[in-house]
């Protein structure tokens, strides 16, 4: 894994400043603290951060073919590169190393754009061909490895695994995008292909970036997408032997490297089906960790011990401090934008003892999304039920009265907290899911921000994001729709950016085996019914689990990995908040009701309300405000 950098003239061949270039690359020093190395040439300049994984001796980068006429800077793994590396022998291509890199240079010369469509892993690269005067950025399918890019004043695009790298560059506009800041308060993120600066973007996964000099800069294009092709009539016993060997495949394939390698072992049902696979192709213990919380409530511990005395894995665990608030001030820069996501703060402990013992890790990642597994989708089924009897022109009035009058009753038992289900069936299907998935409600944030933001704004609203996802979906079933969404936005701007800036923060490598594109293809295949039935989500992923996994750990509520904000909000980090919160970087903005955002508080502080999403939120905007990019 490793951390990439590049500057390219898009009109000429201005020298570059490989001095500048360096900075840039040394921003990404965290990413590949074993070898950096830096490559410039009339118009263009690439530089690589690398954390040796495989063939440790060689594969160093920026990488060029035989003649030199074509270089790449790459961070990720393809895992069928020695199969691929035979295909392009017998095409007559000669191999100087034994990397996964060198294939990459020689799929272009004999395939062009459509290398990508050949790569199986994760991967973010620039390529320059000099001869055909063209450079060429990809990223994976599924967003594993981060792409950010800008086109400066100057005429030049500058690429990098992190803004962090981009910001290095004197000459990046650094304004602040207001749609993004919606966004974020909506999404708790801040979604592809969007940053939270106007002028740079991320490369969304699936997408190439193709630019020849001289040229104009066009628009990314996708070369993949998740089918959703559903297949019928399917013989249940057979589906379930058919995903048990896709899982181990997809799972040994990711077994490569000539370093230390192990698996995060939370005790959910991802992760223990990734050690169980791990344990059966393993003649060795396999290396696992996991983190304890002193509160029962956020503590699955036990579960992952079980798992691990059941497979005899290596097993290391450390009880995270309850207080421990040290690492708050550090997100903002390891995320270089807002980012709302608390549990950043574990993910970011147990990469940290995961990379004592290993230099690999594999984690569950994508389970939830691929097999149906938030409960979110299980109330959306609901709603859109509802929502078929009743056409929207009734609804709306109907359950948009009831929700306007049903008090917020964030003290109540589950089932009488209706305020938000009721707003929700007032809406359409896209809309109704956004609620549903939503930080900060529109009403919420219609508070939070100032007249002045919402001029800004000019009408748009977060909601577009999913609207513009849905416009593209290959289906319609809402079951499907809702992980397409989920896919496309919260499993990239979410998930997969927490656990790489936590992880590479650490120079530790993630490898996420139920995102192997093939698996992700044939799950979403699946009729919605074999992930959800009923009231349980993944179904027939977790009965084909029943021979490798306890009953208590296929079947037990599921937890999450998160934090107590409520509790702290009220008591060790009240005065911390209240500080940020009502202090100079967000009054200064000029964006936000400051009345609303101390009311926010008040109520939370008293107990009245729990706002504790909101809050950590604007405690992560207010911390990014006082970055010094």
């Amino acid at each position: 894994m490793c951390g990439i950098v590049g500057i390219f003239d898009i009109q000429g061949g201005r020298g570059i400043d490989r001095d500048l270039l360096g900075r840039m690359n040394q921003r990404q020093f965290h990413r590949g603290p074993d070898e950096g190395g830096v490559h410039t040439e009339p118009g263009l300049g690439f530089g690589h951060r690398r954390l040796s994984i495989i063939d440790l001796s060689s594969g160093q980068q920026p990488l060029f073919n035989r003649d030199k006429t074509v270089v790449v800077t790459y961070n990720g793994e393809i895992y069928n590169f020695q199969a691929l590396r035979a295909e392009l022998e017998a095409l007559g291509h000669r191999f100087e190393t034994h990397c996964d890199t060198e294939v990459i240079v020689y799929a272009w010369e004999a395939w062009g754009e459509a290398c990508v469509e050949r790569f199986r892993g994760m991967f973010a690269f620039g390529l320059w061909d000099r001869t055909r005067r063209t450079l060429f950025l990809a990223r994976d399918r599924l967003g594993v490895k981060p792409l950010h890019y800008a086109v400066l004043p100057d005429g030049c695009l500058v690429f990098g695994s992190e803004l962090k790298a981009l910001l290095a560059h004197p000459g990046l506009p650094r304004r602040i995008d207001p749609q993004a800041v919606e966004d974020y308060f909506a999404y708790g993120y801040v979604p592809d292909p969007k940053t939270i600066y106007r002028d740079v973007y991320k490369l969304p996964p699936g997408h190439t970036l193709t630019l020849r000099r001289g040229g104009p800069v066009g628009a990314p294009v996708a070369y993949w997408d998740v089918p959703f092709a559903v297949r019928e009539n399917l013989d249940e016993a057979q589906v379930r032997g058919e995903l048990i060997e896709r899982l181990r495949e997809a799972v040994d394939i990711r077994r490569v490297a000539d370093v230390p390698l192990g698996a995060f072992l939370s005790g959910g049902v991802d992760s223990s089906a990734v050690v169980a696979m791990m344990a059966g192709l393993s003649e060795q213990p396999v290396n696992t960790c996991s983190i304890a919380f002193g509160d029962p409530a956020y503590n699955e511990s036990r579960y992952a011990a079980e798992v691990a005395g059941r497979y005899h894995t290596h097993h290391r665990v450390e009880q995270v401090d309850p207080e421990d608030f040290s690492l708050i001030d550090r997100l903002a820069g390891l995320y270089d934008e807002p980012y709302a996501d608390s549990s950043a703060l574990p993910t970011y402990r147990v990469c940290e003892l995961a990379r004592k013992e290993v230099v690999v890790a594999l984690s569950g990642d994508g389970g939830d999304e691929t097999w149906a597994g938030y409960r979110r989708y299980r109330f959306h089924g609901y709603e859109e039920r509802v929502r078929a009897l009743l056409p929207l022109g009734l609804r709306r009035p109907l359950f948009g009265t009831l929700g306007r009058w049903y008090p917020k009753a964030d003290w109540a038992p589950k089932p009488l907290r209706a305020k938000a289900t009721l707003e929700a069936l007032a809406r359409d299907s896209v809309e109704g899911y956004f609620h549903g998935v939503s930080l900060l409600s529109d009403v919420q944030r219609g508070r939070m921000f100032s007249p002045g933001f919402k001029r800004e704004l000019q009408g748009y609203h977060a909601v577009e994001v999913l609207r513009g996802w849905a416009a593209k979906a290959p289906t319609r079933h809402p079951i499907s729709l809702a992980q397409y969404l989920d896919l496309k936005t919260y499993l990239p701007g979410d998930i997969l950016t927490k656990v790489d800036r936590a992880s590479m923060a650490h120079a530790l490598e993630v490898r996420v085996p139920l995102l192997d594109h093939p698996l992700v293809e044939w799950v979403s295949c699946l009729p919605p019914a074999l992930k959800l039935r009923g009231t349980e989500g993944k179904f027939l992923f977790k009965q084909a689990l029943e021979p490798y996994l306890s009953k208590n750990i296929l079947y037990r509520p599921k937890m999450g990995f998160s934090i107590p904000l409520a509790a702290w909000f009220r008591g060790p980090l009240q005065a911390k908040l209240r500080a940020a919160v009502s202090g100079p970087a967000l009054a200064g903005s000029g964006w936000f009701d400051m009345d609303y955002l101390k009311a926010m508080l008040d109520q939370h502080q008293s107990g009245i309300r729990d706002h504790s999403a909101g809050l950590w939120a604007l405690l992560m905007y207010e911390s990014f405000l006082r970055l010094d990019p």
